[in-house]
């Protein structure tokens, strides 16, 4: 333990050099120029802060990120390893790292990539600084998997993007049919409610005015009297010597006929 931890002093002591170096040999630069002696103070950086997270213990984690994050310049560096802790399981026992460091000029600052050789897979590993190399900005872990492990990464988050569509159409499906289930619901407390009113007592019947009676008795008469001039005229008899004892509606066929 006290191995590693000589280890993460020396990366940071070398990076603060570097930064110090750096801070005032930078000369002008472009995006598709950089200065030689940028190009070599990059170079150095990945393969160090490489060796200094390989070399981290759990023990140790906790320690180095308040170190890190007490320093702004170095911030970067307590955010890199939970990323590390994310992908060194996947890659194993580190086995060698590359001696070509790819530098490019990015916006706001450069970028230096080194690939490194594990035992389960291989990786690229990334540190970025600002323009001034006096901080910096992050760091990346990138694994390289295979085809295949590609392919399977992508049918599975085909399957569980298309799985989830499903199961949310499920639902909305299950939740359309539960709507004429609560209509009845509905339906059959109003129809509760209605029985439980009371029901108004029946009005007494009221019987028909006896001028009703004796308006529809003139009426009758009325209709009698014109019956019997109807006979009489055609008879060419008298309606006096006439009586009508009762009036009944003819069938409807009778008259269709005639």
């Amino acid at each position: 333990m006290k191995l590693n931890m000589k280890r993460v002093a020396l990366g940071l002591i070398m990076a603060a050099c570097l930064f110090s170096l750096s801070a005032c040999s930078k000369a002008d630069t472009t995006a598709e120029e950089i200065d030689a002696r940028i190009q070599m103070q990059m170079e150095q950086l990945p393969g160090s802060f490489l060796e200094l997270y390989t070399g981290l213990e759990d023990s140790q984690v906790p320690e180095f990120k308040k170190n890190m994050q007490s320093q702004d310049e170095y911030a970067a560096l307590a955010e890199g390893v939970d990323s590390w802790k994310n992908v060194k399981n996947e890659l194993g026992a580190l086995v060698s790292i590359g001696d070509t460091v790819k530098v490019e000029a990015i916006d706001h600052g450069y970028s230096a990539t080194i690939k490194a050789e594990f035992e389960k897979r291989n990786m690229e590993f990334s540190i970025t600084t600002d323009s001034k190399l006096t901080k910096i900005t992050g760091v990346a872990f990138i694994p390289e998997y295979s085809l295949g492990e590609r392919m399977e990464k992508a049918v599975f988050n085909t399957l569980m993007g298309m799985g989830t569509v499903f199961i949310v159409l499920i639902f909305i499906s299950l939740l359309i049919g539960c709507f004429r289930y609560i209509g009845k619901l509905e339906d059959k407390i109003n129809g509760k409610a209605q029985a439980q009113k009371p029901v108004p007592a029946s009005l007494p019947v009221v019987s028909a005015p006896a001028a009703e009676e004796e308006e529809e008795l003139v009426d009758d008469l009325e209709l009698v009297a014109v019956i019997t001039a109807a006979i009489a005229a055609s008879e060419g008899s008298s309606p006096s010597g006439l009586v009508v004892r009762s009036i009944r509606r003819a069938p409807a066929g009778k008259w269709k006929k005639a």
